[in-house]
């Protein structure tokens, strides 16, 4: 049997993306069909108290961690202080109890992750304008017959 190279497939075209096993797909086609029946027994047996299938149904009707969509108001974010502010609204929401804390924490995450994006164009932006100025004096120095530095 040949040998391939590391890093090398022996089929460089390889499965096709999201193509799917095929017993995952025969089983897939022959729930399909029965599905309506299937749900319906599950509600049956959920009723009668089959404590697994009443979980089954419940995870399906409430998913754990599936939030609902909060409806708040943050303020525009484009600079670190409107980080604050936002922050502010945040703990203002969870004070009176618009925002479960745990919205809460996946809110502040976001403006975290914003700020770091935030801080790091304006880093870019500085560098960018040192690395000008100092082109700039450098042939300031030279024209003015300085080669010091």
């Amino acid at each position: 049997m040949p040998q391939f190279r590391k890093g090398q497939s022996g089929n460089p075209a390889g499965r096709p993306p999201g193509s799917r096993n095929r017993a995952t797909s025969m089983v897939q086609n022959l729930l399909e069909g029965a599905a309506e029946n299937i749900a319906k027994r599950a509600a049956q047996l959920a009723e009668d108290g089959n404590v697994a299938a009443i979980r089954i149904c419940m995870n399906r009707l409430s998913p754990v961690g599936q939030h609902n969509p909060v409806a708040f108001e943050l303020p525009s974010i484009h600079s670190t202080q409107d980080c604050l502010r936002a922050t502010s609204a945040i703990l203002t929401g969870i004070a009176s109890g618009d925002i479960a804390p745990s919205a809460a924490m996946q809110i502040a995450r976001l403006i975290d992750v914003h700020l770091r994006a935030i801080s790091t164009n304006d880093l870019e932006a500085r560098m960018t304008q040192l690395e000008k100025d100092r082109a700039n004096s450098a042939a300031d120095d030279v024209a003015g017959g300085q080669i010091f530095r």
